[in-house]
């Protein structure tokens, strides 16, 4: 533990990436974006359910930040075949990007949870040094869904219950290769530096699901001016 890159900072440059488009033709690269500021934000899986609202609700900012000059793009941990199945039927103008392997994710800096083993004496620091206990404590009800707040785990149970959301095996296998991913949103200018960014639950696992909502984003857009 302790060996995670800490998120990219503003002033900092992004990293070069290339990944394939779920909704666009190719791959979509840093190097095709130069010239041109963009508000990148890096999910979960289809299995999140606050990640799928987030998506949806990128996609609702897209004409507003388009006007601003920012272009939107999220990126999903899911392959791109499963994306695309799963956007045809929910489509959104934001442009949809996959990392299966996450490493993008990483390349930005977006921690993941990493728990202290059982009866471990090291000070917790979370994300980095998370305890188990203190994650099993948390309780979330971030878009008021719920009929209370309950701990992670259960409100994704929930949610997708509601959403009639239904894993496929590769929605298995992608939970089970990266269960405690967070989720970070950069904002970048055209000159590839980074000007503002969002990670989930900097505090402790009750922000856990908490993103950046429309205020913030169009904020941090108008500021590129």
């Amino acid at each position: 533990m302790g060996d995670q890159k800490r998120p990219l900072q503003p002033g900092e440059y992004a990293p070069a990436f290339a990944l394939p488009s779920a909704n666009q033709a190719g791959t979509v690269s840093l190097a095709s974006l130069h010239g041109h500021p963009f508000l990148i934000a890096f999910f979960r899986g289809l299995h999140c359910p606050f990640c799928r609202r987030q998506v949806g609700q990128l996609g609702s900012l897209q004409p507003a930040l388009r006007a601003e000059g920012v272009e939107t793009i999220a990126v999903i941990n899911t392959p791109v075949e499963r994306a695309r199945i799963y956007f045809e039927h929910r489509p959104t103008p934001a442009v949809l990007l996959c990392d299966q392997d996450c490493s993008t994710h990483r390349a930005f800096g977006v921690p993941h949870g990493e728990f202290q083993p059982e009866g471990s004496r090291e000070e917790p620091s979370w994300p980095y040094r998370a305890s188990m206990e203190q994650f099993e404590g948390a309780r979330i009800n971030p878009t008021g869904e719920l009929p209370e707040a309950l701990h992670p785990m259960a409100a994704n149970v929930v949610l997708n219950a509601q959403d009639g959301f239904e894993f496929t095996e590769v929605d298995h296998a992608i939970f089970a290769s990266h269960p405690t991913q967070l989720v970070g949103h950069f904002l970048v200018d055209g000159s590839g530096i980074v000007r503002w960014v969002q990670i989930e639950a900097r505090d402790g696992p009750d922000g856990l699901c908490v993103f950046p909502n429309a205020a913030e984003i169009l904020a941090a857009a108008s500021s590129l001016r």
